[in-house]
């Protein structure tokens, strides 16, 4: 018997049995606040020191949630996993990104203070962390997955992804990742994505509508859900390749039940006239993009 157990079950065994001391009933009421009983046992017995929530927060909070930090205390233990995934994953993406949080978990909370920050969200907490700070590269280009230093999501963006009847929809998109390939003359550009209340979605809706079957091969790299080849539904608009700047037919688009997004394209590369040409024409677009209307997300580790 560990020495684990064996505390748990002298705790019990006192409750039960000492007079004057509350019940299980009322330990479990008090358990996040300050009274007696088996809660509050179990908060001074197991959840102290490190292993504390508040002084978990503080700790990440002096280092800035960085993301490879909380990756490794929650391969730590099952109990600092249990925090990760509880309190401290949700703490590091509301910090790092708290506008495009805000419009995911919709109007009950608009990041100012005046409401408590989501507990839930649509995927889970460490699938949307994971998604803000890690690229899932291609795993069929042998490019592998990575910690990016820097990411964007723009709205602006994931509207070219979306198809002329689900308009209406909003999607958070990146920038693509570039990476070059061994004995490829383009470089492939690797981008993921959320939606906002998928469920409730156009994009949803057509999929079922048209009986798209989920892809047998392929899984969500964030949350491991199974997934929509948006390719084979023939839902990828032409403005996707012309916002990626990539040769039509040379794109890879996938959506999961829970509404995380990733793909691949192989990207053009310019040449000189055409990038002069693009500086001279494509300013009014650029400004667009970049616009303060816009609710983009800029993420850094």
């Amino acid at each position: 018997m560990s020495e684990g157990t064996r505390n748990t079950r002298q705790l019990y065994g006192s409750s039960s049995s000492g007079g004057g001391g509350t019940g299980i009933g009322e330990g479990r009421d008090g358990r996040d606040g300050d009274g007696g009983g088996i809660g509050a046992a179990r908060g001074s017995g197991v959840n102290t020191g490190i292993l504390d929530e508040h002084v978990l927060s503080l700790v990440f909070r002096s280092i800035n949630w960085d993301p490879q930090a909380v990756c490794t205390a929650s391969c730590v233990s099952r109990r600092l996993r249990a925090v990760a995934e509880r309190v401290l994953w949700r703490e590091l993406c509301i910090s790092r990104a708290p506008r495009m949080v805000a419009s995911l978990a919709g109007a009950a909370w608009g990041g100012g203070g005046a409401a408590p920050p989501p507990r839930r969200i649509v995927g889970g907490w460490p699938a949307l962390a994971k998604m803000l700070f890690f690229c899932c590269g291609a795993a069929g280009s042998g490019v592998p997955g990575h910690f990016t230093r820097m990411s964007r999501f723009s709205k602006t963006s994931g509207r070219s992804f979306l198809w002329r009847r689900c308009r209406g929809d909003q999607l958070y998109l990146s920038d693509p990742c570039e990476h070059a390939v061994a004995g490829a003359a383009d470089d492939l550009g690797a981008y993921r994505g959320v939606f906002r209340g998928f469920m409730r979605s156009r994009t949803r809706a057509c999929l079922v509508g048209r009986q798209a079957a989920l892809d047998p091969r392929v899984r969500c790299p964030y949350c491991g859900a199974r997934v929509w080849s948006m390719v084979a539904a023939g839902m990828v608009p032409r403005t996707a390749w012309r916002r990626l700047g990539c040769l039509e037919g040379r794109l890879e688009y996938y959506v999961c039940v829970s509404g995380h997004l990733h793909g691949n394209c192989w990207l053009a590369r310019l040449t000189s006239s055409e990038g002069e040409h693009d500086g001279d024409s494509g300013s009014d677009s650029d400004a667009s993009t970049q616009g303060g209307s816009d609710d983009d997300g800029h993420v850094a580790l």
